[in-house]
């Protein structure tokens, strides 16, 4: 799914990236030609030029042809060319969109490969459970990003607070601390469902389930009822607004402003941050969503891409084996020092070490999660009930009628396709 924090992220991470549709040609004229779509801004020139030289080197007779694809109307596009005859052999394709991808038929089987080939138990959950459509592993995770704590260091030495909180209780305490003085403890705004989705998640609850085949709201169940309570105990320790996401306005402009202790986005914010205040520059740090005990940070949702296959995909064979290159370990390590993104694997977690902000992504991306794998659940962002359910909540609604009213409109939609 194309969402706008991921969408943030790749841009800052991908400085160097191309500015539009680009083809990259490999330096070597193969009898066979792998036709991919990526999406713009996912990778940059220099590391695309690193893995097609090498591929054709590695396999001769290939030939690479690789072209950037605009996140705006892709998914008609994909749609489109999935039932083509002229389908690409390989796309890139956001994570939560592999089971909308796969309702068409139009997707090859790749559960094979992916357990005997690519380590498929080792997968990031955020990843591989959204690419896997009723037992069938049809997206191969390529990178991920996640949410994190961005702090500034000023304010939380002031405060005396000396190391990040561990656990959500730890974390409201020093929120508190750093409420005071002019200064926002957190500045979280009212409908960033996504950070609400991990508190969700943590309670043992959830957006939506299928039970039998059917897809139901679940907001208005205890355990999603506890997430949203601790997000409102959270947001209250800031001034952000109840009526509007993180994008209304830009948090990364409030917390340049230097009152604002914390914010939660993507640790690639920093730059922006840094940007528009370059006395902030070093004094960022970043920490892992924290969790209920301090064994494990708190879940997350994880934005990011798969790869597909088309059935009509003429280069099938030599697909698979791009495919295989790009999510094996040799170019994920590649990938992720390159870019920043999170490797695939649980595993390759210690290829980013040493960077602050990456590696604190990588710790919650380990129980990252995605949005519910309804090939509809892109009607429900749409028209999105959780926003104002979260803001009537807010406001002192009742809980319990206004989390019901959403689950409502949530099994509608889920049931409309």
């Amino acid at each position: 799914m194309k969402n706008r924090m991921l969408a943030c992220a790749l841009a800052l991470a991908s400085a160097t990236a191309s500015s539009g549709c680009a083809l990259l040609p490999g330096s070597a004229s193969g009898d066979r030609t792998v036709r991919v779509w990526l999406m713009k801004d996912s990778v940059s020139d220099d590391f695309l030029e690193r893995f097609t030289t090498e591929f054709e080197q590695t396999h001769p007779g290939i030939e690479l042809d690789i072209t950037f694809q605009e996140w705006t109307g892709i998914g008609k596009k994909v749609t489109a060319a999935l039932d083509s005859d002229e389908a690409p052999d390989v796309i890139e394709v956001g994570n939560t969109q592999v089971a909308q991808y796969a309702e068409s038929d139009g997707l090859l089987d790749l559960t094979l490969e992916s357990v005997r080939d690519l380590g498929s138990e080792e997968w990031l959950p955020g990843l591989a459970q959204p690419g896997s459509v009723r037992g069938t592993q049809y997206g191969i995770p390529w990178y991920a990003a996640n949410r994190v704590v961005v702090y500034n260091k000023d304010r939380f030495a002031e405060a005396g607070i000396t190391r990040p909180p561990k656990t959500r209780a730890q974390w409201i305490k020093d929120t508190e601390k750093l409420n005071k003085h002019g200064n926002q403890g957190i500045y979280l705004s009212g409908q960033d469902w996504y950070t609400l989705a991990g508190f969700i998640w943590d309670e043992g609850g959830d957006l939506a389930v299928d039970r039998g085949g059917v897809w139901e709201g679940t907001l208005h169940e205890p355990a999603a009822v506890r997430g949203m309570t601790f997000y409102k105990k959270l947001q209250a320790l800031g001034e952000g607004p109840e009526n509007a996401d993180e994008m209304t306005p830009p948090q990364t402009g409030v917390f340049a402003e230097g009152n604002v202790a914390q914010i939660i986005t993507t640790p690639s914010a920093a730059t922006l941050i840094e940007k528009e205040n370059p006395a902030l520059k070093g004094r960022l740090g970043f920490f892992p969503v924290p969790g209920k005990t301090a064994e494990r940070p708190g879940a997350v949702f994880t934005g990011g891409s798969d790869l597909i296959i088309p059935r009509k995909a003429s280069e099938r064979a030599a697909a698979i084996e791009v495919v295989k290159a790009l999510a094996g370990e040799r170019w994920q390590t590649d990938l992720a020092r390159t870019m920043s993104y999170v490797p695939n694997k649980t595993t390759l977690a210690p290829v980013i070490e040493g960077q602050e902000g990456t590696a604190a992504m990588a710790a919650g991306a380990a129980r990252g999660r995605a949005t519910p794998n309804s090939p509809q659940w892109a009607a429900v962002e749409e028209d999105n009930p959780i926003k104002p359910y979260m803001t009537a909540v807010l406001r002192g609604d009742d809980p319990g009628k206004a989390a019901r009213n959403a689950s409502d409109r949530i099994s509608d939609t889920l049931a409309s396709g």
